[in-house]
């Protein structure tokens, strides 16, 4: 008789054996049908991505495992899932390297427009204030110019008739009324002119007319056809003239017999005074 133990831990029955080996076939088989399965939902996804590029594929597999043999290990793949992008949907533009080679041609950096333009307000407005300045400093400096020639064009004719006017009373004197004269030739002059006018015909000119019984008649030429005095202003001021003037003198004295004539030109400066203008100064020329 056999020995039970014996048999129960040898290889076992054919039987079982049999139904063991069938056991690791079915399940290599499914192992292979599963992997295969993977294989060809990654491989129709991969072909298809590229058929349109609005496409995006969310994915639920695994990703590999790589074990510590080397060896990778595939998990079975999930389910493939494509997403149609929206109508009118468009990807937003990229910058243009031609745009970042602009700023930085400006030595400006990518996004500083607003800055620029808050500092090229600032620059602008600093410029028309500028010239609003200069503007209104030119306008003044004009109308200061305008108003100065506008009072030297009235200062030319007023310096011109008082010369005209003050030039016989100056230049003339008789002995028989010397004083009178000599005053009224004073009230046409001024500053240092006068005090030295009237201290010379005082000293001088007074006493010799008197002394030789003299008499100076002066008048300014007229053109013998007729018109004004000879007379023109060499220079003019608002405040100050130079009058040039051809002036004859006729003297008569006990020196002298008969008459004599001197034909003389004779630069009068007159100077704007509170009474108007008067003679500053006489040289004959």
């Amino acid at each position: 008789m056999a020995n039970p133990i014996s048999r129960g831990r040898g290889s076992g029955s054919p039987a079982r054996r049999t139904l063991t080996a069938a056991a690791r076939a079915a399940a290599k088989r499914a192992e292979s049908v599963t992997r295969d399965a993977g294989d060809r939902g990654r491989t129709e996804s991969a072909a298809e991505a590229p058929s349109h590029p609005k496409r995006q594929q969310l994915s639920g597999g695994t990703p590999e495992r790589q074990p510590s043999g080397g060896t990778p290990e595939r998990q079975p793949s999930g389910r493939t899932l494509l997403i149609e992008a929206p109508d009118g949907w468009d990807d937003p533009p990229e910058p243009s390297p031609e745009a970042f080679a602009e700023d930085l041609r400006e030595g400006q950096e990518p996004g500083a427009d607003a800055a620029t333009r808050r500092r090229g307000r600032r620059l602008l407005v600093a410029v028309l204030a500028v010239a609003l300045v200069a503007g209104l400093v030119a306008v003044a400096v004009l109308g200061w110019r305008y108003r100065e020639g506008r009072q030297a064009e009235q200062a030319r004719g007023q310096a011109l008739a008082a010369a005209r006017q003050a030039a016989p009373v100056v230049l003339s004197y008789d002995y028989r009324h010397v004083d009178q004269d000599f005053a009224a030739a004073r009230a046409h002059l001024t500053g240092h002119f006068r005090d030295e006018y009237a201290k010379t015909t005082k000293t001088v000119v007074g006493p010799t007319a008197k002394k030789y019984r003299g008499v100076v008649k002066a008048t300014v030429v007229e053109p013998s056809g007729g018109g004004a005095p000879a007379a023109s202003v060499v220079s003019a001021s608002p405040d100050r003239a130079v009058v040039l003037l051809f002036v004859n003198q006729v003297t008569r004295s006990t020196q002298v017999s008969g008459s004599r004539v001197d034909l003389n030109r004779v630069r009068m400066t007159l100077s704007r005074t509170s009474e108007g203008w008067k003679v500053s100064a006489v040289d004959a020329l």
